[in-house]
Formats: structure tokens, sequence, C-alpha cells
């Protein structure tokens, strides 16, 4: 007679049980009716003293695989970025690490033979089972990403920022950029933004205080506020990091700082770094670029399954010009080295001129600017057209030299892609008419724009579907022609979400495809407005109807689309 999962159950916990006497096995036989669920694992605690840990192990043991302590597992923001956290709730896992393409799951129900394999379907990785304790997995979940940095709480008190005081800290040491507690929050500061998910850093100088921001997700967040006199110090200790000019304070300077030097912990990111002087004193703003990260494929960006097969058609023409649009920070050098590594082969040659570089991609030749010695985006661009390259990669058109250059080398052979600040598409063709580039060149070289913003993903674990009514009704369906069931965030939160309603961010795409009709308008020097009709008419999506898109699929917010892009006039 084969053994039930019950009757298994009762074995796998006896077999913890031999470490008692023959009279405490006995006295456990003795009341069958404690030998299922919680009561004999109550019964080997409390009277016997086997540990919720030895218990595990010799379940471990009896079923064949190996035990995990998850009560010492540390939560981080990676934990769930294969493995959904609700359907880790949902089935009682824990994803604990990774090690090639062995993916490693500690399971509280070990009999669940299917669950392995659905993982390993969602996953693409072998999993690798683990035993954990049903409670410690579900302890796991109230809590929140666990950070690695430890806050700023000691160099805070070594420095008296919270009480506007020095304490026993001599002035000397706030004012010294090479002094011990400066160089410890130089450093803190920057670890505390990496781990916390920031994209930028923000150092403000103000009338009696200097507070330091981050950026998370789009939205700035007050961080930390220091006494006045530690401001100068700081930023000349983040100025000797990055070999800057520490006298200059005069004039706005751009540097780089390759952190791990600087660090003892594995954090192997660079930092874009920028000065300027405000009226209260020196600012830096300080972009992080985690080398760490690789590029991410075409189809998780946010591209409509349209916009992405139009898109991948234009990547893969032999010459012209693509152009990336939008602000500082909208996502468009990560779309151009994801289409670059689509389109990265061994058969073609391709060249980069960045500033900075912030990607190292394998199998892209890349060039860092130096304008002080004259390497220039225009100087990049002339030697590479006589070193024979397939595809060119401007880091952005600034300025007329640069932009005739671009559309020459488009015109000769070589497909190029490029930024440009503009706020939509068809607003690109202005912007390099007023750049001095004439129009017929224009029409002759360009093959697509995408102008592009990045929009915060509402968070799947605690949003809230509701009904759209009134105004909501008319935006959605004069948009995109359907109003219905939509989500909101939650203004509590979760622990997914670190209690803001929103988790990570997701592209909306304006892509603008050159067409016959919008040639022959770009060549009579027709109005932007003019353009954007005949654009649309020819299946563009606007930035508007993009992001409401997103709405309806339940990505992000109705309130979220509307501050990212207004509504089309």
């Amino acid at each position: 007679m084969p053994i039930g999962k019950v009757q298994t159950q009762i074995l796998v916990k006896l077999e913890a049980m031999q470490r008692l006497t023959v009279e405490q096995r006995e006295t456990i036989m003795a009341r069958p009716e404690d030998l299922t669920g919680e009561a004999l694992e109550k019964i080997l605690q409390d009277d016997f003293h086997i540990t919720p840990f030895q218990l595990l192990v010799a379940k471990a043991r009896a079923l064949g695989i190996a035990p995990y302590n998850v009560a010492r597992y540390r939560l981080t923001n990676a934990t769930f970025e294969r493995i959904p956290q609700d359907f880790c709730m949902q089935h009682v896992v824990l994803p604990v690490g990774q090690v090639g393409e062995l993916l490693l799951v500690a399971f509280a129900n070990p009999f669940d033979v299917s669950l392995p394999a659905k993982i390993q379907e969602m996953t693409g990785k072998r999993v690798i089972r683990l035993l954990g304790r049903d409670k410690d997995i579900r302890d796991r979940f109230t809590k929140g990403p666990e950070r690695e940095a430890t806050g700023f709480g000691d160099v805070v008190d070594q420095i008296g920022a919270e009480f506007g005081s020095v304490g026993d800290v001599k002035d000397e040491d706030l004012t010294n950029e090479e002094s011990g507690p400066i160089i410890e929050l130089a450093n803190r500061i920057i670890e505390e933004a990496y781990f916390s998910g920031t994209s930028d850093i923000h150092i403000e100088p103000q009338e009696k205080d200097v507070v330091v921001r981050y950026r998370v997700d789009g939205l700035c967040h007050e961080k930390l506020r220091l006494p006045a006199k530690v401001g100068p110090a700081l930023v000349a200790r983040l100025k000797i990091m990055c070999n800057l000019d520490i006298a200059e304070r005069r004039l706005p300077q751009d540097g780089r700082i390759i952190f791990k030097q600087y660090t003892r912990k594995n954090l192997d990111l660079d930092l874009r770094v920028s000065t300027a002087p405000l009226n209260h004193g020196e600012g830096i703003v300080m972009r992080i670029l985690d080398k760490q990260k690789s590029t991410l494929p075409l189809t998780a960006l946010g591209f409509s399954d349209e916009n992405l097969a139009r898109y991948r058609k234009c990547i893969t023409q032999p010459y012209g010009m693509i152009l990336h649009c939008g602000p500082t920070g909208s996502g468009k050098s990560m779309t151009l080295y994801s289409a670059l590594n689509e389109i990265n082969t061994p058969d073609v040659v391709i060249r980069t001129a960045e500033d900075p570089i912030e990607y190292t991609l394998a199998g892209l030749n890349q060039m860092q600017m130096h304008r002080q010695i004259g390497l220039t985006f225009a100087s990049a661009l002339r030697s590479f057209l006589r070193q024979d390259p397939d595809i060119i990669l401007v880091g952005e058109i600034r300025d007329k030299e640069t932009a005739n250059i671009a559309v020459e080398a488009a015109l000769t052979g070589h497909l190029l892609v490029s930024t440009l600040h503009t706020n939509d598409a068809p607003g690109t063709i202005a912007r390099l008419t007023d750049m001095g580039v004439e129009p017929f060149m224009i029409s002759s070289s360009l093959l697509c724009v995408c102008a592009q913003r990045l929009m915060r993903r509402v968070c799947k674990t605690c949003r809230i579907a509701y009904e759209t009514h009134g105004r909501e009704t008319e935006v959605l369906e004069r948009a995109i022609g359907w109003s219905g069931q939509i989500f909101k965030h939650n203004p509590k939160g979760c622990p997914k979400c670190g209690n803001s309603g929103y988790k990570g961010r997701v592209g909306i795409h304006e892509l603008m495809v050159t067409t016959e009709e919008l040639i022959s308008a770009i060549n009579r020097e027709a109005e932007t407005s003019e353009l954007k009709k005949i654009a649309q008419r020819d299946g563009m999506s606007t930035l508007h109807q993009d992001s409401l898109a997103k709405v309806k699929a339940g990505i992000t917010t109705l309130e979220e689309a509307i501050a990212t892009v207004p509504p089309d006039l």
C-alpha cells in the first residue's frame, strides 16, 4: 500500500527524533493524535528542545533536499526580478540566489512537484529546490527590501547635522575635504543612493544648510540636511574624486567619478558629475551609471507591438538617420544601446562617440569625448567617416556642425543614430532646420524620429481597480476611443513598492516614420502642427495616446499619464 502525503509528512518529522531516547520516542508514539499538523513540531520543540532548524534539516535529509535557513536571507530589490512577489506569496516560495543558469528557490511545500516546472517555464532557468520553513518564508514578505547601505546615522552623529551643531568634532574637520567625516559622508551619500535605486543625486547649498536630494523613479525626495559649513568641504571632496579643479568655484565643471576605487563595497559604478555656482555656494548633480547593469531587450522598454515592429524595421536599414528626442533622463540612451545590442553582429562595424560612455557593450568601438583637448562630436564623426563603419552612434546632436556632418554621414551609406532635445517627434524637424540643416537634406536622410518619456509603473501588488467616470472617461475616449476599468495607486502602498504605490518605470513612445507625404511636407517647410497631423494619418500614436494605452493595460495610472504628458490639443 503506497504511503500517503500525510503519512509521509509524519515519517519525515519522526526522522528528527533520532536524537531522542527510546522512552521519549515511545511517549510520542503513544499519542497518535499528535502525529499530524503542527502538533508534532510543537512537541519536539517544546518538550524535547529540538530547534526549528534541526527539524528542517531532518525533514530535508528524509526528502533528499538541501535545507535553507530563510530567516537569515536578506531581501533586496533584485529578489523578485525573475519571479513576481505575488506569485511567491501565493505559492510560499522564495528565490534566494542564482548560479549561472541555476535558480535557487526555497520551497515551503516540497510535495508540490508541478511548481518547480512552472517556475522554470516562467524564468527560463533550471530550478534547484531548497527546503525552507513556511513561517520564515512568509515573514520575508512582511518586510520590505533590506538595503546593504547603513544609512547616515553614524556620520550624522559625527558632524552633528541633526542638531545643527558640531559636537565634539572640530571645525577644521568639517571644512577640510580630506577629513575622515567628510570622506565617509561623501561615500555614504553615493552608496545609499545606489541601494535605494536613485538615478540622480542633488547636493544643493541653501542659506543655512545643505540639502541632499535623491531622484527615484523620476521624483526628487529630500534625504539629508547638513550644516552650511559642511557644504564647501563636501563639494571639494566630490571634485577631488572626479579630478576637477577645486580652486575654480566661479565656473561650471563636468567630470566623472569611478567609484569602485573609493569604496570597500563591491560596487562597480561610475557617476557623471556636473557642478554649478549657485547663489549660496557650489551645487553638484551626480548621475549614477551602474556598469553592472546590462542593456534591456527592446521588448522590455515599453514599445507597443505596432511601434516595435516599425522601429525594428528602421534599425535594420543599411543607411539613414534615426533620432531619439526627449528631456534628460527619459531613457533615450538605454533605447539606443538596446537597439545597437540587437543589431550588433560580427559582420557589422559599430562606432560610437559618447559623453560619457554610460554602458560598455562587447563588440562596440566606443569613444569618450574630451572637449578640453578638442575631441568633440563633430571631430569624432569626421574621423569615423574615414574608418569605414556600418553604424555610427553620436551621443547628442548639439550644434550646427555636428548636425550637418551627421546628415552627410546618413546620406553616404551609414546608419546613424543619435539623440536630440525636443518635446515631440514632429518638432525635431524644426529643431534641425534651426541648426542650419537644409530641409531637403533632412527629408533625404531621416528614417524615423522617436520621442519618449518614462512613466512610473503602478505597483501590481497593491493597485486599486475602479471604473472611470466624468472627465476621466472623456479623456480616455477622446484619445484612444475606449473607457472602462483602470487602476489607481494605493496611497498607503505596500512593502514591495516602499509604500509609494508605484514601482519602477516604463517608456512611452511617439514614433514618426518618414513616408512620401511626410517627405513632401518637410521639403516645403510645413509647420510642425501639419507634420504631426500627417504622421498621425500614417499611423503615429502621440505620447499622450501611448501613455493612455499603458493606462488601459493596467501598467500605470491615469494620474501619472496626465502628469507626464499633457493631453493633445
